[in-house]
This record gives structure tokens, C-alpha cells and sequence, in this order.
């Protein structure tokens, strides 16, 4: 196995619950109402709808906002990973991970692991270009039992909601997360932050119709058969868990542009901000500009406030700089 890369689970397919627009030029997020189901190819119009975009779309008078799935794995950990992740905004690329605690961060002299602050209190994620990054991996329908979709998002209610239902369910299950029958829902709430505007986030759910009993009954007669048959789910869980940790970062170069473009979207507008006209020899990356910010900080020491010199002592002025209306 190749290491420093990061083995996932094959994608079949994304869920969105917006898309990348292009308006005056420019290429923008835009949220919806609804999930998106496509397959991994795009063109210049967007990302191709999968073929069970179409059929879950149909069943719902158009606004598709429940997918039923199940998971690949028992360990909640493993089917939602979620970190606080800085893209570098010229490359593109993961430039550092953490949890809270640690992180992983790519610097000059190689891969370091440094002690994680958490957004609020890194000088690396001022400006918001630190956030929160969950992936969701689901299965929909029964055509490929290894291959799954991927759902990306960058916010917090959707993160911290999938991350309780995924523990809670496991628990009422017995350990048996991945045999679950369960559903994506897309809910809706307003906060006064968002000041009546609503905010969309996901959830997991029970089917439509069913009761607790009936998917914990069905979770138990899914287990019984895996075994009688052979499958072996906590290898396949510790197999997952070896692939996420042989690299450092999960997204591909690929993969992490198309995350920059639709969640962090600052980092491609950086032009808008007045930039155009900055030298050529400006920092090119967000660890340059950092450095550069360090050491016009040391240029500036001894410096007032607004880049003002001190304050005159008194010491060596003649009467007329002691006393301004002496001028």
C-alpha cells in the first residue's frame, strides 16, 4: 500500500444540497431547499444528476428531501469524519487538520503535528479560512453493498447533528449501526443569526413509515443473515480505519479544488478583496503570507498604535515641540 494516501471508500456519487453557479464571470456557491444526487462527472453546466436522482425525485412530487440509506460501517467514526481543515487558498490544498486538540499541518520543513486551538484561537484561521469539514458516506440502494455516496458540508448543525445521530442509533442497536435501514432529511430552522432567513441542515432520520421497533427488528434479521453468510464487519471496520489513517489528508488534489470552490468560497474570490493590484512578488501562499505578516510585525515593533511612532519623552525637545502652541 502506497503510503501517505489516504484510502477511502469508493465513491459512487455526491449529495448536495446546493451548487456552484456562475454569475457576471464568476463562480459562486448557491444553497437549496432540496438534496442533489449526482454522479462524479461534471461539465461546464455542473455536476450529471445520477440515475437515482431521478427515481428518489419522482416518489416525492419533485423536491427530493429524504434519501433512504444505510451505512457502510458499525463505527460512527468511520462513516462521518469530521475536522476543522484550512485549504491553502492559491493551491487549493489541505494545508492543516485538527480536531480540537491536534492537527496535522504541512509546512516548510515537512508534515508537523502541533497542538490545535480550535478556530477561534489559531492566528493560522483568521478571516474564517479555518471551518469545520465533515464527509458523510452513505449507501443508496442495493446495486454495489462496497460503493457509497459522499455528502461534504461546512456546517455546523449538519456536523454536529449527524455526529449524535450516528452514536445514538449505533447505541439503540446493539453495535449494529450498518445494518440499520435509516433516511438523509433535509431540515429547516431560522435563528436570529440568520435573521428569518432559513438555514438548512441534514439529518438522519427513520424511513417514512417506519417505527423504531420495526428498523431495530430489521437491523437484527440483517445481522443474523451477514453472519450466517459470512460477513465479517468489524474487519471490514478495521480495514476502513487502517485506509483513512495511512495519509495524512483524506481529499485528493482533485477533489480538494472542487471543496474549495463550493465551501470555501472566499478563497477563490480573492481578487474581489482588492488584490489585483498587489506585486508580483507577493506571497503566493497562506504560509508565505503569514510569514510575511510576522516579519513586517517585527519591522513595527516599537510602533504605537495605527503604525504611529511614539510618543516624544520630553528628552532633548526645544520649547515649541513641549508646547504644540508655541508653533
Amino acid at each position: 500500500m502506497l503510503k501517505g494516501l489516504a484510502i477511502t471508500p469508493p465513491i459512487l456519487g455526491r449529495i448536495a444540497i446546493g451548487k456552484v453557479v456562475e454569475q457576471n464571470g464568476k463562480r459562486l456557491p448557491r444553497k437549496d431547499d432540496q438534496f442533489t444526487i449526482t454522479s462524479q462527472l461534471q461539465t461546464k453546466e455542473g455536476w450529471i444528476p445520477h440515475p437515482m436522482d431521478e427515481l428518489l425525485r419522482g416518489k416525492q412530487d419533485g423536491k427530493l428531501r429524504e434519501i433512504p440509506i444505510r451505512f457502510l460501517f458499525n463505527d460512527p467514526d468511520l462513516n462521518l469524519r469530521a475536522e476543522y481543515t484550512l485549504f491553502d487558498r492559491q493551491t487549493a490544498r489541505p494545508l492543516c487538520v485538527g480536531d480540537g486538540e491536534q492537527c496535522k499541518r504541512r509546512t516548510r520543513d515537512g508534515m508537523e503535528t502541533l497542538p490545535c486551538p480550535s478556530p477561534d484561537m489559531c492566528p493560522l484561521a483568521q478571516g474564517g479560512a479555518c471551518k469545520p469539514y465533515g464527509r458523510l458516506n452513505v449507501l443508496i440502494g442495493d446495486d454495489d453493498p462496497l460503493g457509497s455516496f459522499i455528502f461534504r458540508t461546512t456546517g455546523f448543525n449538519s456536523i454536529r447533528t449527524l455526529a449524535a445521530r450516528l452514536a445514538y442509533f449505533k447505541a439503540v442497536a446493539g453495535n449494529r449501526l450498518a445494518c440499520m435501514p435509516l433516511a438523509l432529511r433535509l431540515r429547516g430552522k431560522s435563528t436570529r443569526q440568520s435573521r428569518g432567513t432559513p438555514i438548512f441542515y441534514v439529518d438522519i432520520t427513520l424511513r417514512e413509515g417506519w417505527t423504531l421497533e420495526d428498523t431495530l427488528a430489521e437491523a437484527r434479521r440483517i445481522d443474523e443473515e451477514r453472519q450466517a453468510m459470512g460477513f465479517d464487519q468489524k474487519a471490514l471496520d478495521k480495514a476502513a480505519k487502517s485506509g483513512f489513517a495511512n495519509g495524512a489528508f483524506e481529499d485528493s488534489a482533485e477533489e480538494s479544488a472542487d471543496v474549495v470552490e463550493e465551501f470555501y468560497p472566499e478563497a477563490t474570490q480573492a481578487n474581489d478583496a482588492g488584490q489585483q493590484g498587489q506585486a508580483a512578488n507577493a506571497p503566493n501562499t497562506l504560509a508565505d503570507k503569514l510569514q510575511a505578516k510576522t516579519e513586517q510585525a517585527h519591522k513595527q515593533e516599537g510602533q504605537g498604535q495605527n503604525g504611529q511612532q511614539p510618543k516624544p519623552t520630553g528628552k532633548g525637545l526645544t520649547p515649541a515641540d513641549k508646547d504644540p502652541r508655541k508653533k
